[in-house]
């Protein structure tokens, strides 16, 4: 129940988003659908300890909780801008990728798995608490980097309709994507090592076969390329801003096929 009422939340932040996004509004309904996402991610949290405390199983083992898990790190990227006033709008193009993943959770049922992996060590606990930071960030870059895009867009066309008052000023969503790239690289390199130590210790070495080190080395390069592209002169804010988009893009869609394909076992995220 708890889940379901973290997606009703969800649900509602988007569309308060939406409609301020179509009314052309700077607040109002915009505060609203902050509020909501902040509610909704407390739910999700709460949804979350409670299956660790049924279970005695961390929520990233299975589709279904691995999934929702997935859901939650995206919220709490938006929460995380959501006192940073016009900044919080990036939850308009994240939103739907929440509600999706959180979902397709419920659909296909958040329970626990009975092929549990060794989650044994500092090391793991690491690994887990720096991806999900990394993550994060992406999200965050990913979705500043999109509205940074379609407001340069909205500049350069001199058409300042609806979107253009809605979104925020290009130096702040220049400022959140630089920061989100940051704050991500540093902390996915922290949890490859991390995850790379665990490995070596309980599972007898990295299983380089495994779809989900070339999952986390993809999402490592999803991080690396914006960055770089930054770098230079000439429009390196739009070259960085569509890396990153494209670069969340293709992270997200091979998660998905990776998780409904593999045959790879139980794991992280």
């Amino acid at each position: 129940m708890i889940h379901f009422t973290a997606l009703s939340l969800y649900i509602v932040a988007f569309v308060l988003w939406l409609l301020s996004l179509l009314s052309g509004a700077r607040g109002g309904r915009a505060g609203l659908a902050s509020g909501a996402a902040g509610a909704a991610v407390l739910f999700h949290a709460a949804a979350l300890v409670g299956f660790l405390l049924q279970f005695r199983q961390l929520p990233i083992v299975g589709l279904g909780p691995a999934l929702s898990s997935l859901a939650f790190v995206l919220g709490i990227g938006v929460v995380g801008v959501a006192f940073r006033g016009e900044a919080a709008r990036i939850g308009i193009v994240v939103m739907p990728f929440i509600v999706l993943l959180q979902g397709a959770a419920l659909w296909v049922g958040i329970t626990p798995d009975t092929q549990v992996p060794g989650l044994e060590g500092t090391w793991f606990a690491l690994h887990v608490i720096l991806a999900l930071v990394g993550y994060q960030g992406l999200t965050l870059a990913s979705s500043a980097g999109l509205l940074y895009l379609l407001q340069f867009h909205e500049l350069k066309s001199k058409r300042l309709g609806k979107a253009f008052h809605f979104l925020p000023p290009l130096a702040t969503l220049e400022r959140l994507t630089t920061v989100g790239l940051r704050i991500g690289f540093v902390a996915m390199t922290c949890a490859l090592i991390a995850g790379w130590a665990w490995a070596g210790r309980f599972q007898g070495g990295i299983q380089w076969g495994n779809p989900k080190i070339s999952w986390a080395i993809l999402s490592w390069v999803a991080l690396l390329v914006p960055l770089l592209a930054r770098n230079g002169g000439g429009a390196r804010t739009w070259r960085m801003s569509v890396t990153a988009v494209g670069g969340f893009t293709v992270v997200f869609v091979v998660y998905l096929f990776l998780r409904l394909t593999s045959t790879a076992g139980p794991g992280f995220l």
